[in-house]
C-alpha cells in the first residue's frame, strides 16, 4: 500500500525519463558516431591539450645541457627495444653499443634531449608520419622507447651523481614525451570556442545526479519510508 501515490509516481516517472536518457548517452549518436560519454571525453582531451604544450618551455630549459658529455649503460625490455632505441641516440649523434638489451651510450646529452624534443613535438602536432620516416618505426613505439630510455639511463646518471641532468630529464619525460604520447591524435580545441558545450555539460552532470536522487526520494517517501530521528 502507497503512503503518497501521487508522490510514489512522480518519482517513478524521475526515474523512468532518467534511464531513457542514460540509454540515449550510451547510444553512438553524437559526434562522428560516438556515445555521449566518448563524445565528451574526446572534448575535455582536445580542450586539455592546448595548456598542456611544455615543449619550447623545456626546449629552452635543456639547452644548458648543450656540450654536457655523458656515458651510461643501461638495458632495455627485449633486444628489439635495445636495437630500436640506439636508433635515437644515434641519430642525435650519440656513440651507441647495443649488446643483448643492454646499450652503451655516449655523448653530448644536449644532443640527445634535443633530438627527443623534436619527436616530442612532432607528435604532439600529430606529425607521427615524420617520426615514422625518420626511424621507420611505429611513431608511439618510438616515443615509448623514448621514455623507457629515459628512465633507465637516470638510474646510471644517478650513480655517477649527475642529479641535475637526471632532474631535467624526468621533466622532460613527464612533460614532452609522456604528454605527446597521451595527446597524440587528438586536435587541440580553444575551450572559447566551445564554452557553451562545456558549461552545458557541466550543468547537466550536476542536475542529472540530483534528479536521480530526487527520483529515489519521492519514491521512497510515497512508498511511506521516511528517515527519522
Amino acid at each position: 500500500m502507497l503512503a503518497n501515490k501521487s508522490e510514489f509516481t512522480k518519482g517513478a516517472g524521475m526515474l523512468a525519463a532518467f534511464f531513457i536518457v542514460l540509454i540515449l548517452i550510451f547510444m553512438p549518436i553524437f559526434g562522428g558516431g560516438k556515445n555521449g560519454l566518448n563524445y565528451l571525453d574526446g572534448l575535455y582531451n582536445s580542450i586539455s591539450k592546448g595548456s598542456a604544450y611544455y615543449i619550447p618551455m623545456l626546449q629552452k630549459k635543456t639547452a644548458v645541457l648543450s656540450g654536457n658529455k655523458i656515458t651510461a649503460s643501461f638495458a632495455m625490455k627485449s633486444e628489439k627495444q635495445a636495437t630500436e632505441t640506439a636508433a635515437l641516440l644515434n641519430r642525435a649523434g650519440a656513440m651507441v653499443n647495443v649488446t643483448g638489451t643492454e646499450i652503451k651510450v655516449s655523448g653530448d646529452l644536449g644532443a640527445i634531449t634535443a633530438n627527443c624534443l623534436e619527436d616530442s613535438d612532432l607528435m604532439f602536432k600529430n606529425q607521427g608520419d615524420k617520426v615514422r620516416a625518420k626511424y621507420g618505426i611505429d611513431e608511439r613505439q618510438s616515443l615509448y622507447n623514448w621514455w623507457e630510455a629515459w628512465k633507465s639511463m637516470s638510474k646510471d646518471l644517478n650513480k655517477q651523481k649527475k642529479f641535475g641532468e637526471t632532474a631535467m630529464i624526468a621533466d622532460l619525460n613527464k612533460r614532452a614525451v609522456e604528454c605527446a604520447y597521451n595527446y597524440y591524435g587528438i586536435t587541440s580545441q580553444n575551450i572559447a570556442e566551445k564554452w557553451v558545450l562545456v558549461t552545458f555539460s557541466l550543468v547537466f552532470y550536476v542536475t542529472y545526479t540530483m534528479w536521480y536522487g530526487f527520483a529515489i526520494l519521492f519514491m521512497f517517501e510515497g512508498w511511506g519510508l521516511k528517515l527519522e530521528h
